[in-house]
């Protein structure tokens, strides 16, 4: 029995080795091969005259956010003063997903739209302070101030949900700082 098994054995090595070539390549030194990938676009079916609708239109909408090189100018000179016995507060710049303004004294909170904003109040001459508060709504560049008898405060924001503040707050004196 044991040479049987001895002489099966050495038969399955022979058939092994046999059924081996030599011109087989081993994985490493195979090639990759290149494959082609082909994607076909199916043609619209052509609708019969009686029944020829309009083509489907695409629209595209693309917002640009400012850049940070392009600040808002300062507005002009004659328009920074506040008339005697007024108080003025002014937004301006870029705010393309729009802004939302509070303005007001410490006992006066009112709110507005739009740029550029500009609104003017009475001079109120028991407040302690005023000021004017605008977040940008999703990115922009942004100023604001807040004028009383010729001294104004100004702020700035700059990119999402910032939020530009100036204030100017009444002395022991009655002045204004």
């Amino acid at each position: 029995m044991i040479p049987a098994a001895v002489l099966t054995l050495f038969i399955g090595v022979g058939i092994g080795a046999a059924g081996g070539s030599e011109t087989e390549k081993t994985s490493a030194d195979a090639k990759p091969q290149p494959t082609v990938t082909v994607t076909e676009t199916a043609a619209a079916a052509k609708p019969a005259k009686d029944d020829a609708k309009p083509a489907p239109t695409v629209t595209v909408t693309k917002t640009v956010k400012p850049k940070a090189d392009d600040k808002p100018a300062d507005p002009p000179a004659e328009e920074a003063d506040a008339p005697s016995g007024e108080v003025v507060f002014k937004v301006w710049g870029s705010a393309p997903s729009g802004v939302d303004i509070n303005y007001g004294s410490d006992s006066d909170s009112r709110s507005g739209k739009g740029l550029p904003f500009e609104k003017t109040l009475k001079l109120d001459d028991e407040a302690l302070w005023y000021q004017v508060n605008a977040q940008l709504m999703g990115g922009g560049d942004i100023n604001c101030s807040v004028t009383v008898d010729g001294e104004t405060k100004k702020g700035h924001a700059s990119g999402d949900y910032n939020i530009c503040s100036a204030q100017l707050n009444g002395d022991f004196l009655g002045g204004w700082g």
